[in-house]
């Protein structure tokens, strides 16, 4: 093992093999990361956000064409990003909870509106 990914929000970490995807390195420690695909750099489901320090393996071509210039923004796809030593990725919320943590914000604030 030498790689290590730390996930947020959940601050899990998990020790890796060098080459290992973030998509399964998510898996291994369980936590989710959409796709639709099965990890085949297709569905563009997995995309997360990896802070700028994290060590990857370089983007390839086919990544790069799926992201067509969001790796610049540190977007990366789970399924084809690989680890070259410490990674820090940031997971979104799936869409289903997203909009759950939205309408409960919206909620939040009318009932603040009220007091």
């Amino acid at each position: 093992m030498d790689g290590e990914v730390t996930f947020w929000p959940s601050g899990k970490k998990i020790k890796v093999r060098h080459g290992t995807t973030l998509l399964d390195a998510a898996r291994r420690a369980n936590l989710p990361i959409v796709t639709r695909c099965g990890g085949k750099g297709a569905c563009f489901m997995c995309k997360v956000s990896v802070r700028p320090e994290s060590e990857l393996l370089p983007i390839g071509d086919n990544e790069r064409r799926k992201l067509s210039g969001l790796e610049g923004d540190h977007i990366r796809l789970g399924c084809q990003a690989k680890v070259a030593g410490r990674v820090i990725v940031d997971i979104p919320l799936d869409p289903l909870r997203a909009a759950v943590a939205r309408q409960l914000a919206r909620q939040a604030e009318e009932n603040d509106d009220l007091w």
